[in-house]
């Protein structure tokens, strides 16, 4: 039986069931030791470092060498008793790691511990800024004498972990990139492909969510990307939110602004049976998680794009705030968050949605980053989930799951780990960039080319010559019957192989199915 201190020691103490693995775990052993597994590191540390068998023995050794974990200490702070933790601060008023904790205690237990003001001591740290990324602006509270950095507040708090990942994450510069191809390709010639990349950007996120893309959704989903990207100055109020749902879902969707019930993701399978991959909060949790995340974007302000556009778009999907139109508003977020931080110029849309959707996206895909979060939560739950009769929930949705544990998974909602999804936003966007982006860029320089060539052989307007370019492609260098009778010169020989001619050398056969 491992001998555990820190936070080991406290789970086992207060019989916590912490749901999100520990960065850090340390043990009492004979020799020094580090390994990990990815996610966790297993310490292993001599007998003169166990700490006292307290609260606050095992708490100090944990904050000053396991770190913060949001989630275990909103569990613990749940269930220990606060006259422990009081006495722990009137005999240590000025320890750092007495005040920390009394700082968090009140944060995230949203209670007043019966101490007095600490007025001496060094302001410090709520979070180590060495090891996790912290808001912009600390907020000092003078009662503790603490600097207070979490990335939100008690509403809403997410962690990211300053692996080397997430390092090279925070320095990537999507500014700087678009830059680059505007350098390769001319600023005239990227800019066309920006009408172009918002449809299609419109497009893929319809089928991420496997809904029917109808011309008029897809229509109404670029349309706000073209309009509302960067735009509104809280774009995660409420009103502002639903301005965006309908505008997105248009005139004729059954339900519109925050849902006043249950939400989950899945689908029904074999013989009648519900297949449930996740749960969202409650209903009556959905306003202050919401508060905490627009708490985030005012905090953050400075802090890298990429990770504040990862924070709030994934912050967001888990906690699906909407009746309807989560997925889409989420990844609007993403463009939203990146153009008003100056980091994606106008009007260039990111087209994130076309590599998101692609089931093989390596290291990761988006299915596997959201279940990065989801499948703990449900695994911890599982058996917790019900089907009963059918309810009318207050935003007049019909719904029929119970879940009983909602108190319980609130520590999670409110405290998710997304260290892992700040990584996958910056090797998605370097894959759009790359991929996408330039890939458009190529093809406009290839058409206009092959446009200008044919020019050369053929009188005609540009409509008629983009029509033989793309006819031709197709075929792959045959002119069909119908391309003779609708255009007469092309049954002349020498015209029809010097056409093929001009457009295989712009566009290689191998390469028939670009752009």
């Amino acid at each position: 039986m491992p001998d555990w201190i820190g936070y080991r020691w406290l789970i086992e103490r207060f019989g916590l069931t912490v749901t999100q693995a520990l960065r850090t775990e340390t043990v009492i052993g004979s020799t020094r030791a580090t390994v990990s597994d990815g996610t966790t590191g297993r310490r292993t540390v001599l007998e003169q470092l166990r700490p006292e068998p307290t609260l606050a023995g095992h708490l100090s050794f944990a904050l000053k060498h396991e770190g913060v974990h949001l989630e275990a200490l909103s569990r613990l702070f749940a269930v220990a008793p606060a006259a422990e933790v009081e006495e722990w601060i009137r005999r240590e008023p000025t320890g750092r790691y007495a005040r920390r904790t009394g700082f968090l205690y009140e944060c995230l237990t949203r209670q007043r511990l019966d101490v007095p003001d600490t007025t001496r001591g060094t302001y410090v740290p709520v979070v180590d800024p060495e090891l996790e990324l912290v808001a912009s602006t600390p907020i000092n509270s003078t009662r503790w004498r603490v600097r207070d950095n979490l990335l939100g507040s008690a509403g809403f708090s997410p962690q990211v972990h300053l692996t080397p990942d997430v390092a090279r994450a925070l320095d990537f510069d999507v500014h700087e990139r678009i830059a680059r191809l505007e350098g390769q390709f001319s600023p005239e010639l990227v800019l066309r492909s920006a009408m172009w990349l918002t449809i299609k950007e419109s497009r893929a996120s319809f089928e991420i969510e496997h809904e029917e893309s109808k011309r008029d959704r897809i229509q109404r989903f670029a349309a706000v990307m073209e309009q509302r990207t960067g735009q509104s100055a809280d774009p995660l109020s409420p009103a502002d939110l639903e301005a965006v749902q309908r505008e997105i879902l248009g005139p004729n969707a059954l339900h519109y602004g925050l849902r006043r019930s249950p939400m989950f993701v899945g689908e029904t399978a074999r013989f009648g049976e519900e297949r449930v991959d996740y749960i969202g909060p409650h209903w009556n949790d959905v306003p202050s998680i919401l508060e905490g995340l627009r708490e985030l974007l005012r905090r953050t302000a400075g802090v890298s794009s990429v990770a504040r556009a990862a924070l709030a778009s994934f912050g967001f999907v888990y906690l699906h705030p909407m009746t309807d139109g989560n997925g889409r508003i989420s990844r609007f977020l993403i463009n939203d968050v990146l153009r008003r931080d100056g980091a994606l110029p106008a009007p260039y849309i990111v087209p994130i949605s076309a590599i998101l959707q692609k089931p093989d996206l390596r290291p990761l895909s988006y299915d596997g980053a959201l279940e990065l979060f989801s499948r703990p939560l449900m695994q911890q739950y599982r058996g917790n989930w019900s089907f009963g009769p059918e309810q009318l929930g207050d935003d007049g949705v019909t719904y029929n799951l119970q879940f009983d544990r909602y108190q319980d998974a609130l520590h999670v909602w409110r405290y998710p780990d997304l260290t892992r999804h700040v990584t996958f936003l910056a090797e998605a966007l370097d894959l759009t960039i790359e991929q996408e982006m330039r890939g458009e860029a190529q093809y406009l320089q290839r058409h206009g080319a092959a446009r200008a060539r044919l020019k050369s052989i053929v009188e005609g307007p540009d409509p008629a010559l983009d029509r033989i370019i793309r006819l031709v492609r197709e075929s792959r260098g045959t002119i069909s019957g119908k391309l003779r009778a609708e255009y007469p010169m092309l049954e002349r020989a020498e015209i029809a192989d010097d056409v093929v001619r001009a457009i295989r050398e712009e566009f290689p056969w191998t390469a028939a199915n670009d752009g």
